[in-house]
């Protein structure tokens, strides 16, 4: 069996045109801040890192990672890189039990989980590339005949293009929308009424017998939460999306248990153990972690059976291939996120312009090749001319 040969991480960094802030474009967790300038900064991600684990034989495994990229590239080039050359991918969980407790003094959490999943998502792209199987195929195989998805933009803004963009997203063919909340605790009875007023609008175009959901993006508080929740019941969202801080577990569970609007969550959660305390306190209805923070593949089946056991569904955050995969093998994950093909704004849209492969919706739904190995993606030239690339 090949043996890992060598890891190559690179970080893109984004030079190409951008969509400009837009004001109350989406709530966040600085908010709670006296600040000047663009809230959402520090939570745009114009930079992207790949990591390419290559075998003795050649074949090449593709992850990624969206946070940090710089620092996430000297963690996997100083520290995790050497845990796993040498060794066969196949043995994934052991590597991934290696990388866990050798870095547990400061890698548990944030940059060093994040590091992990990059390498664990490639070497799920190796394993499946060298056997030529999809690695769906590898996780239990196929649970659905195609996969339904979310239009996941409808970020706040007037009501009457964020309707425009509703109607254009259903005229495509979506049939589930996510739209954001621009207003939060420091803007007062007024804000809360502007939140209002764009579910209502949002509501108006797509009707009332389609999913709808919004998120708060970790801008609100459990007070703010309380007094809105029961004036979005009437329109019947799926689900509220982390209204609070990720590390308030007992105030997602105070406003799940409510019971008004089903609350979301587990999008900044990085670790099994940490999506099982959601879990267990039943703080949330929907599970949302996102894998190439959670530690990769290899975490996020364990966190599937944990969810599944306890009957809350796991809607993995953002679109990309490794959730993709992991949604058409697991009966829990009942539909994916989907970012549209869009000019770079808050940064998903990255995935697009590094990596070829991703399949387009049609309908609301995607599928996936069963004769695609791996991942089923690869790098592409087409915008080199659009970044700086170290590494």
């Amino acid at each position: 069996m090949p043996k890992i040969k060598s890891i190559r991480t690179r970080v893109w960094h984004w030079t190409g045109p951008v969509v400009p802030p837009q004001g109350n474009f989406c709530t966040n967790a600085s908010d709670a801040l006296w600040m000047k300038g663009d809230a959402m900064a520090s939570f745009r991600f114009h930079q992207w890192l790949t990591c390419e684990i290559e075998t003795d034989d050649g074949t090449i495994g593709i992850g990624n990672a969206a946070l940090a990229p710089t620092v996430i590239k000297q963690a996997i080039d100083e520290w995790l890189a050497p845990l796993i050359i040498g060794e066969d991918p196949f043995d994934y969980a052991y590597l991934w039990e290696k990388m866990y407790r050798r870095t547990h003094a400061w890698g548990r959490k944030g940059i060093g989980m994040t590091a992990i999943s990059a390498i664990d998502i490639a070497i799920w792209d190796l394993m499946g590339k060298l056997v030529n199987k999809p690695v769906f195929k590898l996780l239990g195989g196929r649970t659905k005949e195609t996969i339904p998805v979310y239009y996941s933009k409808l970020y706040s803004g007037p009501i009457d293009e964020m309707q425009a963009e509703a109607e254009a997203a259903m005229n495509a063919g979506h049939t589930a929308f996510k739209m954001r909340f621009g207003w939060g605790p420091k803007d007062g009875m007024a804000g809360m009424r502007e939140n209002l007023k764009r579910v209502a609008g949002v509501r108006e175009v797509i009707g009332d017998d389609t999913d709808l959901m919004a998120d708060a993006y970790m801008g609100w508080n459990l007070d703010y939460t309380k007094r809105i929740l029961p004036k979005l019941a009437p329109f019947e969202l799926r689900w509220l999306e982390e209204p609070v801080i990720a590390d308030d577990i007992a105030g997602y569970a105070e406003l799940n248990a409510m019971n008004i609007v089903p609350i979301s969550g587990g999008e900044h959660e990085f670790s099994i153990m940490g999506c099982k305390d959601l879990i267990n306190n039943r703080a949330v209805s929907v599970l949302q972690y996102d894998t190439n923070r959670v530690g990769g593949i290899t975490a996020a089946q364990k966190i599937n059976a944990i969810a599944e056991a306890s009957q809350i569904p796991v809607i993995p955050h953002a679109g990309q291939m490794h959730n993709y995969h992991l949604t058409m093998a697991n009966t829990n994950c009942p539909m994916a996120e989907y970012f549209p093909v869009f000019d770079v704004e808050v940064g998903n849209e990255l995935f697009y312009y590094i990596f070829e492969g991703d399949p387009a919706a049609s309908d609301g739904r995607l599928q996936l090749d069963d004769d695609a190995p791996g991942l089923g993606i690869s790098i592409t030239d087409k915008y080199l001319a659009h970044f700086d690339i170290a590494g």
